[in-house]
């Protein structure tokens, strides 16, 4: 698989140490990575900040440091929520479709994005035909750009597989693809390898993580006792160190066929701190662990890919 590393983990949104995207690719070449996944937003590739000049020093660094951007990432939800009359849901595609045009410059043919969370003021159904219109658009203007839309298990619509697998079906589009990760079956009881296995033939990419469980509680003092609170509080830490079982995920991928982009990402407060020496260490502890899997060879560089949905 080609190892990436997704820049929000260097984006210091959740008291890591931040680094601007031209230190970043110099970091993730050092730590033994092939290819770099970028965040579609401020501090890293907001549309709204890069220009041609910026672009070319992009291009120019990925190119020194011998990474692929193999993805951009946008940050959606379709929910379309607040006014009505406001056109969020328009404004969304507009950014996915600049994103797809600012990765094919960088020479990446991924945009990763997500579907929308749940609304106490709209039904499911009105949500799910929202969110297959809007991915349909986007994925008619990505291809104007060679770029395919990879839909991640994060949000609340489609997040379990098999609904994800019917959302795939229904928006009907061949450069809409999955971005599978674990960490998400995982955390909702689903068994990895089934997922994974069952996911792998559609899937563009998968981006990865790790972590414990730390159960809650709050002190009640009527029963001198403990409240146990739910759900647990979960926390990233360094990568083959957490609960999810990432050797079945894995073998049910390769077992579908996926051979593609294989993400690390830092994206929530990590066990120990996030100064830059915790996060190198767990960026590089990912490229060891697949290696010692056999998932990866050390640089490797040949172009993602998926295999045939």
């Amino acid at each position: 698989m080609i190892l990436g590393l997704f820049s929000i983990s260097y984006a210091g949104l959740w008291g890591q140490h931040r680094l601007d995207l031209e230190p970043f690719l110099a970091k993730a070449a050092a730590l033994g990575y092939a290819a770099v996944m970028l965040a579609g937003k401020r501090p890293h590739l907001a549309p709204w900040d890069v220009n041609d000049e910026q672009l070319e020093r992009l291009r120019a660094a990925l190119a020194q440091h011998g990474l692929a951007c193999a993805a951009v990432a946008a940050y959606t939800d379709f929910s379309a929520a607040g006014a009505a009359e406001v056109p969020w849901v328009e404004m969304q595609i507009h950014y996915v479709e600049q994103l797809a045009g600012l990765g094919a410059a960088l020479g990446a043919r991924l945009v990763r994005v997500f579907t929308a969370y749940e609304r106490h003021d709209s039904s499911h159904a009105a949500c799910w035909r929202t969110v297959v219109q809007a991915l349909r658009e986007c994925a008619n203007r990505c291809a104007a750009h060679g770029v395919t839309v990879a839909v991640q298990n994060h949000h609340d619509l489609a997040v379990h597989t098999e609904a994800l697998l019917d959302l795939l079906a229904e928006i009907d589009r061949p450069n809409v693809r999955l971005a599978f990760d674990a960490w998400s079956p995982a955390l909702r009881g689903e068994d990895p390898y089934a997922a994974g296995r069952r996911a792998a033939p559609l899937m563009a990419m998968t981006t990865n993580a790790d972590y414990v469980r730390q159960p809650r509680y709050r002190y009640c003092p009527h029963a001198v006792n403990y409240e146990r609170l739910l759900p647990d509080l979960v926390q990233a830490v360094p990568f083959g160190e957490g609960f999810i079982d990432y050797p079945a995920f894995f073998a049910g991928l390769r077992e579908g066929g996926f051979d593609g982009l294989a993400n690390y990402e830092m994206c929530s407060p990590l066990r120990g701190g996030g100064s830059l020496a915790q996060l190198d260490r767990c960026a590089a502890a990912y490229v060891a662990w697949m290696q010692a899997q056999g998932l990866a060879s050390p640089r490797q560089t040949s172009p993602p890919h998926s295999s045939p949905g």
